[in-house]
């Protein structure tokens, strides 16, 4: 049944003969007729002889214990599904840890023979193995090597005074570096290296070793250049085919960046579907062979499958803004190699921290307390209240936010009942992500309910809206991998062929949002809801969460703008009765839901400065940490300038700003009259422009000289 090769044996002399010919990895020693045979004595001859993995298979024993070389022991079982997952657990337990210690001597003689050179240190830095590579680069011999520290080899003055210190804090994370790295040699010379230091898990999940690979730069610069060529080839293309037909077309685009409210009135962001009539227009006034060539074109406008969904026109000059729009926009590519991203879920149970869990509002810690009452200020500071809960500010933010909605009152729950699904939904974030995090989910949820409590919102939305929008926004990154939904398409992840590439972690946060609320009825907000209005609380929650999907971002502002805020420009004179009849409808509800949730989802430079500059380092680490495990795994590098040597933090910001946030929030302003975001907003746009333009790649200018 397990597909294993076996051979029998009926007698002592026969069984060592057979296995001294076929070195067997499990014996079965049948010892249930001790009569015919000592078991215990051929176990003890072939364990001495032999050194492998034995099985001892007795019905009954009358002896408390066996001695030393009993390995293992298992009582005769009449179910053979019981022999079977017994077999295969020794297979995928010690006969597997047997293959790989096996197999270590290939491996160091692959290691011998590798062209690139190799060092192998402990969690000490204490070098313990070097390739001959590594001995004819550096020009030591191993002898002079291992056993000694890294801090006792002399170092190059050519690298820049922090650039130890930050490979070291990169590695002791558990995450890979590589970047370019001068190493003295024996000699004395300096040589300049292209290193990549990989940690190494080993026993109760610490680091155990450092595997650092290093070959000269001028070696591996035709490499990187063509591996980055080849997708920005493919970049390339994918932009020329939108850029080439926009030719002809409206050019507002290119000049969309006004000051005034005003301008939501001249917002036409192009479609696709301009573009074909475009295309088809300068088409028939052009040559035959220009004719296919625009008929090519309409024909790839045509295979997509949200025709009314504007696409940017991109800008050659301006990587920052194409990756961008590239990364958040798009499925991705499809798979290039065999490589796979299995989406690891987090263990769903509450973490144990050294805060004591709150019974009631009343017996959250003073100084906690203290913070919550700031929380309806759009200043409030989430990362004092992240580091004051030990990274739990959503269960705290989320029990004084949902108290003062009325929540439980609304779903007819328990305040306990409501603690345990705050608790259950944060211990689903992963904590490790340094953007996507319970952090970031309390800060959605701060932004969701400010702009609940502004005068237009309130009066467009009923409290099953409200309800819903909290709930959203709580939920609505549950379990994020801090990866994109580009990289897990690329990667074939288990949730990408799930979801078949279409809105891959949205699906997945609001579907598991729903399984984890049902799993415990100890948890379960929705217990005591009538079944309609749970359907559409449901709908309701589910539809927002989908709003956060970047790929629909400029569908939905549209939507927002040419349902809601044109028509009431229009009627600014008129009764605020038809103003509300326009806000109030079951549609424009809907479409006011989403663009609350999507502002307050990038709501970060809206923030003020310090909060700005905090959010943005911790979304560009996410952003790197993914662009180097793209590397790694070699998969199609999504936004290949997020890499953390080269990546300017400021031109980031502002493509961001620029692209995706201005229009929106101009949008949202004048429907919910939010004039210190804007002016947050304003203000932080100029602190990366001036980063900018003194060519500052980092979040903070550097200290004056």
């Amino acid at each position: 049944r397990a597909g294993f090769r076996c051979n029998i044996a009926r007698t002592p002399e026969s069984a060592v003969e057979c296995f001294l010919d076929k070195h067997h990895e499990i014996i079965v020693i049948d010892g249930r007729h001790p009569l015919y045979f000592e078991a215990e004595a051929v176990c003890r001859w072939d364990l001495a002889q032999n050194f492998v993995f034995f099985l001892l298979h007795l019905a009954s024993f009358s002896k408390p214990h066996l001695t030393w070389f009993d390995l293992q022991r298992f009582v005769e079982n009449s179910s053979v599904s019981a022999c079977y997952n017994e077999l295969v657990q020794i297979e995928h337990g010690e006969v597997r840890c047997q293959f790989k210690l096996r197999a270590c001597n290939s491996v160091f003689t692959a290691l011998d023979h590798c062209q690139e050179a190799v060092e192998i240190t402990s969690e000490d830095h204490v070098i313990q193995y070097v390739n001959p590579a590594f001995e004819q680069m550096m020009g030591y011999h191993k002898g002079e090597l291992i056993g000694k520290e890294l801090t006792e080899l002399p170092k190059s003055d050519k690298n820049r005074a922090d650039l130890l210190d930050t490979i070291n804090t990169c590695i002791k994370k558990g995450k890979e570096w590589q970047g370019i790295y001068y190493a003295r040699k024996k000699s004395g010379d300096s040589i300049q290296q292209h290193v990549k230091i990989t940690p190494v898990i080993g026993q109760g999940g610490k680091i155990r070793h450092y595997v650092a690979i290093k070959r000269p730069h001028a070696d591996n610069n035709n490499q990187v250049e063509c591996f980055s060529l080849r997708h920005r080839d493919r970049r390339k293309d994918s932009m020329d085919a939108r850029s080439l037909s926009s030719r002809g077309s409206d050019g507002s685009l290119q000049n969309r960046r006004y000051s005034s409210v005003a301008r939501i009135h001249s917002m036409t962001i192009e479609a696709p579907i301009t573009k074909v009539i475009n295309i088809i227009n300068a088409a028939q006034e052009s040559s035959p062979v220009t004719v296919a060539e625009a008929l090519d074109r309409v024909l790839e406008i045509l295979r997509t499958t949200e025709l009314y969904s504007p696409q940017l026109a991109s800008k050659e000059d301006d990587p920052h803004t194409n990756d961008l729009v590239g990364g958040l926009m798009n499925d991705g590519l499809r798979r290039l190699s065999e490589n796979e991203y299995v989406f690891c879920k987090s263990k769903l149970q509450i973490l144990q921290s050294q805060l004591s869990i709150p019974i009631t509002l009343n017996d959250v810690p003073p100084s906690i307390a203290e913070m919550l009452n700031d929380e309806e200020c759009w200043d409030f500071n989430i990362l004092e209240l992240e580091a004051a809960t030990h990274k739990r500010p959503l269960t705290y933010l989320g029990l004084k936010v949902f108290a003062s909605f009325g929540i439980c009152e609304f779903l007819n729950c328990t305040e306990a009942t409501l603690r345990s699904w705050l608790q259950l939904i944060e211990a689903s974030y992963h904590s490790s992500n340094s953007y996507h995090n319970s952090t970031h989910a309390a800060d959605v949820l701060h932004a969701t309910a400010y702009f609940l409590r502004t005068e237009r919102v309130k009066s467009s939305l009923d409290q099953l809206d409200e309800v819903a929008a909290l709930i959203a926004a709580t939920v609505h990154d549950v379990d994020h991998p801090g990866r994109t939904n580009s990289f897990l398409c690329n990667a074939g992840s288990e949730l990408a062929i799930l979801y078949n590439d279409t809105a891959v972690l949205e699906s997945h946060h609001a579907a598991l949002a729903f399984q984890l609320t049902g799993r415990d009825g100890k948890s379960n907000i929705f217990k005591n809801i009538e079944r309609n209005q749970f359907r559409t609380l449901r709908q309701a929650v589910i539809d927002m969460v989908l709003a956060t999907e970047m790929t629909r971002h400029f569908e939905h502002v549209n939507k927002f703008v040419n349902s809601i805020n044109k028509p009431m420009a229009a009627l600014e004179e008129s009764s605020t009765n038809v103003s509300a009849n326009i806000r109030n409808s079951p549609e424009n509800r809907l479409l006011i839901k989403r663009m609350l949730i999507k502002c307050a989802d990038v709501s970060n430079p809206c923030r003020p400065l310090e909060l700005c500059i905090e959010w943005a380092g911790r979304i560009s680490e996410e952003y790197f940490a993914q662009t180097d495990e793209e590397k790694r795994q070699g998969l199609p590098v999504v936004m290949p300038v997020f890499d953390r040597n080269t990546c300017s933090i400021p031109k980031s910001q502002l493509s961001f700003i620029d692209y995706f946030i201005s229009d929106m929030f101009d949008a949202w302003d004048a429907f919910a009259n939010l004039p210190g975001l804007m002016e947050h907003l304003s203000e932080n746009y100029n602190y990366w422009k001036g980063l900018d333009e003194v060519k500052c790649k980092s979040l903070r200018p550097p200290p004056p000289s």
